[in-house]
């Protein structure tokens, strides 16, 4: 009896219009939002997840497990409601990576305000994860984070559904947080702005490992200088975090694609 071989092609005719505007521009933003993950030297091959809910509904969509974020596209994103199940996805033996949802699916359910989740394991935001210190206030990239970041202790793999309520329990009200012994989260009322603090919660764990490694005493802000500096690099404290910048990543995309073998993130 012979056996059919898996299908991991990815020739997915567009489907721009079989889906509503609201939801093709969620999927073409989403998909952005993975290549540039990728373009800031934030990807762990095929692993990790970035989530955004479609406007107007309870769906949320997120990357096929087996796809590389630099070749994900706005029709290979999955459509998945909050407890993982797959609503539609393109034909293909591809599924979800179970750790999406019960991550990013414990977030959207319990903080309606988050629209976009992202997940990482980046060299440094792993290094941070496993330092009893965690994120020091060493420069004004993650003094930004100081009261506005939590910690969720290390419980093996993120398959147990009982682990939920502990993740929502430990980021809180916040719009990040570091799995210690694991890697980094963020969350945002818009995908930029999650991204915009992915980047920033990124380059502050580079920042801190490069510090560290210099092996000289460390300079730190007295606190109500912390205080401040915190308060004034909340999102809304002065302008919408990401919005400014998105629109010239894009072009950053756009350009790069012109010499890229892949396919264009909004195909």
């Amino acid at each position: 009896m012979d056996i059919a071989a898996p299908r991991y092609d990815t020739n997915w005719p567009s489907i721009r219009d079989e889906v509503s505007a609201e939801e093709w521009q969620a999927r073409c933003d989403l998909a952005a939002c993975y290549r540039l993950i990728d373009a800031y030297g934030m990807t762990d091959l095929i692993y990790n997840h970035i989530t955004l809910r479609i406007p107007g509904t309870e769906h949320l969509l997120i990357n096929l497990y087996g796809l590389l974020y630099k070749e994900i596209t706005a029709t290979s994103l999955v459509k998945i409601d909050v407890e993982g199940n797959i609503i539609w996805k393109p034909d293909t033996d591809y599924g979800i990576n179970k750790s999406g949802y019960v991550i990013h699916g414990a977030i959207h359910k319990a903080r309606p305000d988050v629209a976009a989740v992202i997940h990482t394991h980046t060299r440094a935001g792993m290094a941070v994860a496993a330092m009893k210190c965690g994120l020091l206030p060493l420069s004004q990239t993650s003094i930004r984070f100081v009261g506005h970041l939590g910690y969720h202790d290390y419980e093996g793999p993120a398959v147990d559904l009982s682990e939920r309520e502990r993740i929502v329990a430990d980021l809180g009200p916040h719009d990040a947080l570091i799995f210690r012994n694991h890697g980094l989260l963020t969350c945002g009322a818009t995908l930029q702005q999650a991204f915009n603090t992915m980047y920033q919660l990124e380059m502050s764990c580079r920042a801190q490992v490069d510090a560290m490694n210099s092996r000289t005493e460390l300079l730190v802000p007295d606190e109500a200088t912390l205080a401040k500096t915190a308060h004034l690099y909340q999102p809304g404290a002065r302008r919408p975090y990401g919005v400014l910048e998105w629109h010239a990543m894009l072009r950053r995309l756009e350009a790069e694609q012109k010499g890229s073998a892949y396919p264009p993130y909004w195909a």
